[in-house]
C-alpha cells in the first residue's frame, strides 16, 4: 500500500482491508495509544489452559502438604501461625500473579489495522518505511513480533509461556516477573519446611509431629520436595533471565534473532520503572496494583481467546 509518499513494506501479498464487524472485534492497544486495562484477555489454546491448570494444582497441592501435614499438627501454637500465613500470603500472591498474567493484554495490536485511515492517521514522513504483518494484517510497531498461538502481533513479545497460557509482552511483563518471583519464594520455603518437618520427626515419634500415617507422610512430603526443587531451579532462572532483559531493553526474541537496537535503550532501574511503573515502592511487589474490578461481561468471543470488559 502507497499512500501521500509512504510505503509499506509488505512480505506477502496484500492483506484485505479492516471491515466494520473486525473492527468491533479488536483489542485496545494500537501503536503509539495508551492501553485499554478495562479488558480482560483469555488464549483458547487446550496445551496452555493444561500447564496453566497444572500450575494451580501443584500450588495447591504445595499448600495442602504445608498446612494440614507440617503446621497444623506441629505443637507450636506460634511456630504454626506465622509459618502458615507467611506461606499463605506468598502463595496467594504467586496465583494472583499468575491470574494477572494470564488474564492480561500483553500488547496485542489489533487485527486489521492496516487501512488507508489509519496510515493517514499515522503522519508517516516522506519515504518512511512502516511493516504490515501478513499473518493478522496488522501495522506492525517496532519492535512487535507476531505469535501463532494468540495469533497476534504483540509488542515487545519476549516469549509465549504455556504455564501462564500467554505470551510474555509489553503489557504483562511485570506480572510475569512477580510469578517467577513468588513462586520461587514459596518453593524455597516448602523445601526449608520440609527438611526441618524430616529433622523433627526423625528426632521424635512419627505418630507425634503429623496427623497421617508415617508412610503417608513421607511420601507427600517426599513428592513435595520434588516438585518444590524443580519449580525453584526453573523459576529462579527464569526471573533471572527476565531482570536480565529488563535492565538491557532487549527481549529474547531480540536477543536470540541478536537484532541491533534502532531504539533508545532504558537500561537498568529506567528499564524497571518502565515495566514495573514509576519509582521504587512496595506496589512493585504487588500484583493487585492497578487492578479496577467491575462486572464482567464477555462481549466476543473469537478463535484466537476471549475478551472481557471489566
Amino acid at each position: 500500500m502507497q499512500s501521500s509518499g509512504h510505503r509499506q513494506r509488505d512480505t506477502e501479498q496484500q492483506q484485505p482491508l479492516l471491515s466494520p464487524d473486525d473492527d468491533r472485534g479488536a483489542v485496545a492497544g494500537l501503536a503509539g495509544a495508551p492501553a485499554d486495562h478495562g479488558r480482560l484477555w483469555f488464549i483458547q489454546d487446550g496445551c496452555g489452559i493444561v500447564c496453566a491448570v497444572v500450575t494451580w494444582c501443584l500450588v495447591l497441592y504445595a499448600d495442602f502438604v504445608v498446612n494440614f501435614v507440617m503446621l497444623l499438627p506441629n505443637k507450636s501454637f506460634w511456630y504454626s501461625l506465622v509459618n502458615g500465613a507467611l506461606f499463605n500470603f506468598l502463595a496467594v500472591m504467586a496465583l494472583a500473579s499468575h491470574l494477572r498474567a494470564m488474564l492480561s493484554d500483553p500488547g496485542a495490536v489489533p487485527k486489521g489495522n492496516a487501512t488507508r485511515e489509519y496510515m493517514d492517521s499515522l503522519q508517516l514522513k516522506p519515504g518512511e518505511v512502516i511493516y504490515k504483518c501478513p499473518k493478522c494484517s496488522s501495522i506492525k510497531p517496532e519492535r512487535a513480533h507476531h505469535c501463532s498461538i494468540c495469533q497476534r502481533c504483540i509488542r515487545k513479545m519476549d516469549h509465549h509461556c504455556p504455564w501462564v497460557n500467554n505470551c510474555v509482552g509489553e503489557k504483562n511483563q511485570r506480572f510475569f516477573v512477580l510469578f517467577t518471583m513468588y513462586i520461587a519464594l514459596i518453593s524455597g520455603y516448602a523445601l526449608c519446611l520440609s527438611f526441618l518437618q524430616f529433622y523433627t520427626c526423625v528426632h521424635d515419634q512419627w505418630n507425634e509431629c503429623t496427623d497421617f500415617s508415617p508412610p503417608v507422610a513421607v511420601m507427600l512430603m517426599i513428592f513435595l520436595c520434588l516438585e518444590a526443587f524443580l519449580f525453584l531451579t526453573f523459576t529462579v532462572v527464569m526471573f533471572g533471565t527476565q531482570i536480565h532483559s529488563i535492565c538491557n531493553d532487549e527481549t529474547e526474541i531480540e536477543r536470540l534473532k541478536n537484532e541491533k537496537p534502532t531504539w533508545e535503550r532504558r537500561v537498568r532501574w529506567e528499564g524497571m520503572k518502565a515495566v514495573f511503573g514509576g519509582p521504587p515502592s512496595f506496589l512493585w511487589l504487588n500484583p493487585l496494583a492497578g487492578l479496577r474490578l467491575r462486572r464482567l461481561l464477555m462481549t466476543r468471543t473469537r478463535r484466537s481467546g476471549v475478551e472481557f470488559s471489566v
